[in-house]
């Protein structure tokens, strides 16, 4: 009887989609599941625009077993505990979207309304007064949770930046000890039945065939299997997200060290800014239609914070997604699925969801329609609620300082979105649908940053008293700068649990 497993895997593409998805199918399947190949070459450049994460990574590091330390030394990574947003309302405004909760929820009704209430009632502080994230953030203070009852302390969400290359060559390691075989070479033809249409094995310059039973693309935007073999189609989102080229330089690094991410809008875009215990990574992702390429790489090097450590390196890239991002024996995996922005550190995550519901949706050599069509339609909701929620962003602005603004204040924006503005505008209610990445809380924190105002406040909310309103609002906040208090700096944390060796000169 022959064996129905799917026994021959081949990864097309290494970077930081190649090694997570060949680290985590050699950790979930092990050596005798079958052969696992990844295939890379050097002489192919990789993107590397993701050194910025958001917390669910973490669940992808406890599944591998990795030693948080460990991981940190050997990504220079420095802990985030949310973005800042610099200009993007109005010139001169700034707001922070922290992981983790606002407060705490009470009576039963989300702690949004209290605080929406307690500004009707004259409370001055700002939404951000009231998350331990935000506050300890803006001091540059960092801590992991520790057992400390209901002090804030005992939840702390944080994320982590990174580079990008010392990653993947990190998950290389760990993957190859767990038997994944690097082939190195540049694919030069993709052979298929010519009955079924499925792929059957990648040919390399050499001329060596690798054969395989399931191929993962993840070669990056040019989508060598899925878009130029397969022609699985592509939706382009460029007209609710006209960035269309990016510019990427590191410079050095400057005191203090920010436990954030900081993304600063510009006359076409925005710039990035993620510290790393050796560098600080920046980058202007920007509308070809509204500035050149010599303008923005100007504007770039103008508003670094350190000397320059290389020359700015460019990226062009269509906001979109594939269309199906799983056919016959091919799955997407990363960039080769679909590209939104980096602007809310989704990029890694995407990839860290594409090989979750790969997992969870495993073949074999029949290959079920019913799986593969699943994992599509999951997928493209995925995809579709995090633009979304990137486009508020630029929509929800009052900028008109620009063209570039102008038209991200003006456009017409898909109907989910306009459902959350038509909901918020109300009672200021924001709701999670069907397992989105973005909870209430962000889509909070990033409306209120961008200075959407409610009507009123959720009516439940008037269950306690002005006064006890007052009361819990203070104690809440109170609670969270003495935690923030307590918290060491982002740096001493570093220097005592996980520095990096760093290089001399």
């Amino acid at each position: 009887m022959s064996d129905p497993r799917v026994r021959k895997i081949v990864i097309v593409g290494g970077g930081t989609a190649g090694w997570m998805t060949a680290a985590a199918l050699g950790k979930i399947l092990g050596p005798d599941y079958g052969e696992i190949t990844l295939v890379e070459s050097d002489a192919i450049g990789i993107v590397g625009v993701g050194e910025a994460t958001i917390p669910q990574i973490k669940l992808f590091n406890t599944m591998l077993g990795l030693d948080e330390n460990e991981f940190m030394r050997m990504t220079k990574g420095s802990f985030k505990l949310g973005i800042e947003f610099v200009d993007w309302a109005r010139k001169g405004d700034a707001y922070f979207h922290p992981f983790g909760p606002f407060g705490v929820d009470m009576e039963g009704v989300s702690f949004h309304a209290f605080w929406l209430r307690g500004q009707a009632l004259g409370e001055p502080f700002p939404i951000t007064d009231y998350s331990l994230q935000s506050v300890a953030g803006k001091a540059n203070k960092f801590m992991r949770p520790i057992d400390a009852g209901k002090s804030p302390l005992s939840n702390i969400a944080y994320a982590f930046h990174f580079d990008a290359f010392l990653y993947s060559k990190f998950l290389r390691q760990f993957a190859e000890r767990r038997g994944v075989k690097r082939q190195e070479g540049k694919i030069v033809k993709v052979h298929q039945n010519g009955e079924t249409g499925f792929i059957e094995s990648v040919e390399l310059e050499s001329g060596q065939r690798l054969d395989g039973e399931l191929f993962i693309d993840c070669s990056g935007f040019r989508g060598l299997l899925i878009e130029q073999t397969l022609q699985s189609g592509y939706d382009d989102w460029t007209h609710w997200l006209p960035c269309d080229r990016a510019l990427a330089v590191p410079c050095e690094s400057v005191e203090p060290l920010t436990p954030y991410t900081r993304a600063t809008a510009r006359d076409a875009g925005w710039q990035w800014r993620i510290p790393l215990q050796h560098r600080i990574g920046n980058g202007y992702v920007y509308s070809s239609s509204h500035i050149t390429d010599d303008e923005a790489a100007e504007t770039l090097l103008a508003n670094l914070d350190g000397e320059p450590l290389a020359d700015p390196r460019p990226i062009r890239f269509v906001t979109g997604r594939r269309k199906t991002p799983w056919i016959k024996n091919c799955v997407a995996i990363g960039l080769s699925s679909g590209f939104l922005e980096p602007l809310e550190s989704t990029s890694i995550h995407l990839i860290q969801s594409g090989i979750a519901k790969l997992l969870q949706m495993f073949p074999r050599k029949s290959f079920e329609q019913a799986d593969i069509d699943r994992f599509n339609a999951r997928t493209k909701t995925e995809f579709e609620q995090v633009r979304d929620f990137i486009i508020l962003h630029y929509n929800a602005t009052q900028r008109d300082d620009t063209a570039f603004w102008n038209h991200c204040r003006t456009m017409d924006v898909p109907e989910g979105l306009k459902e959350k503005y038509r909901i918020f505008e109300g009672y200021g209610r924001v709701f999670r649908e069907n397992e989105e990445l973005f909870n209430d809380t962000s889509w909070f924190a990033v409306m209120i940053g961008q200075r959407l105002q409610p009507r009123s406040y959720d009516p439940v909310a008037e269950v306690l008293c002005p006064e006890e309103t007052k009361r819990r609002l203070d104690q809440i906040r109170q609670a969270m700068h003495a935690s923030a208090d307590y918290m060491p700096s982002h740096a001493e944390f570093i220097a005592k649990n996980c520095a990096a060796e760093m290089e001399t000169s």
